[in-house]
């Protein structure tokens, strides 16, 4: 008999619950949303960066788009690379989002456009230690933000 079939020779769980698939990208999004502060925005390549998977922009997406009407996480923080208000979504509809953008104190325009540049935030190293990422991101994310600063002093 094999361990397959041989309930005595099989590992025992480590789990009580069964882990959906994704389940800790979507946790490592929705810690990173939180810690955005009011009146300031990410996009969702940011997030994705931030969490580790630099190319995951529309799974960072997918993963607010699965947050509860209810839910604590301030998705309406997250825009897409160019300031716009892109969500498709009914529960999360653009125009909630930039209603509750601008009761934060952030401009959005009649397109739902805000200054990305104006009102983006990146994460403090503190911030970024409390999500106990891998040494290479943080790399990443230190090279990543200083380009971004001499862009912008230029």
């Amino acid at each position: 008999m094999s361990s397959r079939t041989d309930p005595s020779r099989r590992r025992p769980s480590t789990s009580s619950a069964p882990v959906r698939p994704g389940a800790s990208f979507r946790a490592a999004v929705y810690a990173i949303v939180r810690r955005i502060p009011p009146g300031r925005v990410m996009s969702y390549g940011q997030v994705a960066l931030v969490a580790g998977l630099p190319r995951a922009a529309r799974a960072v997406g997918g993963a607010l788009h699965l947050l509860a009407g209810e839910s604590d996480v301030p998705w309406h923080r997250v825009v897409n690379r160019h300031g716009l208000i892109s969500t498709r979504c009914p529960e999360h509809s653009m125009w909630v989002q930039a209603e509750r953008l601008r009761a934060e104190g952030v401009v959005v325009d009649d397109t739902l456009q805000c200054d990305i540049e104006q009102y983006r935030w990146w994460p403090d190293r503190a911030a970024l230690a409390d999500l106990r990422l891998a040494p290479e991101i943080l790399a990443a994310l230190d090279a990543y933000i200083a380009r971004a600063e001499r862009g912008r002093e230029e």
